[in-house]
Order: C-alpha cells, then structure tokens, then sequence
C-alpha cells in the first residue's frame, strides 16, 4: 500500500508505504480530544517507510507521562498527521481524514479503549472491539 497525504492548509505533506500493520479506530480519551469528540481512524504503516516530503509538523507530547504518545499535526491549521506510541514501536499512526484517499482506508480491523467510548461512538458490526488496548 502507498499513500500520500497531509495538512488542510497544505503546508505540510507526507508519503508512505508497506503492508498495514494496524487498521484501527480508537477511543481512548486522548483520542477523543484530537479529534473533536468522535473515534479517532488510524492506519499503522511502518516508520521506516513514512517520511515527510513537504513543511515539518509540529509536535505534542504530554510531559506528566512516563511513556506519552508523539502527536504530529500542522502548526499552521492544526491538522493531526501521525502519532508514535511507545506500545507501538516503529510504527506511524497516520490519521485517516489527512490521507488524499481516505477510501483506501476501508475499515478498521479493531476499535480499541472501548471502555472510554460514548453511544455517539459508532463501531460497524463484525470490527474486533477491545475494551483497552490488545494485548
């Protein structure tokens, strides 16, 4: 698989490719604070294989964390990119609504941290649903 996206302004531009190795929807609270309220869509790609081709992002980690996830996005109109977790070493979680086709998405494989979602958080039936992270 190879994509290609970025930023709503498009200031900052990326490409990746390889095998998925996580098609997932989150809803972990953090989640829910990027993206407005709703799960956040993520495909896992290999890091090796995700570089950015254009701007670079700006990034966010929590300093009150022993091991906090990386959040990447546009400094400039704050579109979120990509996350690195530490549960998720050599893996970019690019988020699905910054791909050019978000269709090549198709569905998510699991949705995880059940336990934080909302009955506003809809999962399609016969998705994996995790109430934390898989182990």
């Amino acid at each position: 698989m190879k994509v290609q996206g970025g930023c709503y302004c498009g200031a900052v531009r990326y490409e990746a490719e390889g095998d998925a190795l996580f098609k997932g929807q989150c809803h972990c609270r953090e989640c829910q604070y990027i993206t407005g309220g709703g799960g956040n869509l993520i495909l896992g790609l290999p890091e090796t294989e995700f570089k950015y081709i254009k701007g670079e992002p700006a990034i966010y980690r929590r300093d009150d964390l022993d091991e906090p996830v990386t959040r990447e996005f546009c400094g400039k109109c704050g579109t979120p990119l990509t996350s690195r977790a530490p549960a998720a070493p050599g893996v970019a979680l690019i988020k699905i609504g910054s791909l050019d086709d978000p269709a090549v998405f198709g569905k998510p494989d699991m949705a995880i941290y059940m336990d934080d979602s909302y009955a506003h958080h809809v999962v399609d039936e016969g998705v994996m649903q995790f109430p934390k992270a898989p182990g």
